[in-house]
């Protein structure tokens, strides 16, 4: 089966920019990412999402996962899950290991649901 692959027009718009400020991810009590180099992507009338640079989270608490999801203007995702202390949090974490074209500034970024983690930006 063919995926369909569009690409963003002024209907479906998607932006992607550097992130003006430092931006912390926490999920339960720990830290696990901080950075000044997070990209914001807004996709028509979504909520803008934090891309966070891989290299900026805390390596120690991911955990590959076998769940993969598919969009027809970014492409791929791949899944990571979290292990905060005695905690997992299961595919908590998303990426776009070769995204489409129109996105690829968010090549070896990651972005957080954000009713499972706390994702805050400060200027």
């Amino acid at each position: 089966m063919t995926r369909p692959k569009l690409v963003p027009t002024a209907d479906h718009p998607i932006t992607v920019e550097p992130t003006q400020g430092t931006v912390t991810v926490r999920v339960g009590d720990r830290e696990i990412a901080r950075t000044d180099k997070a990209l914001t992507l807004r996709e028509a009338s979504y909520p803008a999402v934090q891309y966070v640079p891989l290299a900026d989270v805390e390596p120690g608490v991911l955990k590959d996962s076998d769940t993969t999801t598919y969009c027809p203007y970014k492409g791929d995702a791949s899944y990571y899950s979290v292990q905060a202390g005695e905690d997992l949090f299961e595919d908590l974490i998303w990426t776009y290991r070769d995204p489409s074209p129109a996105v690829k500034e968010i090549k070896d970024h990651v972005a957080f649901y954000p009713d499972r983690a706390v994702v805050d930006v400060q200027p």
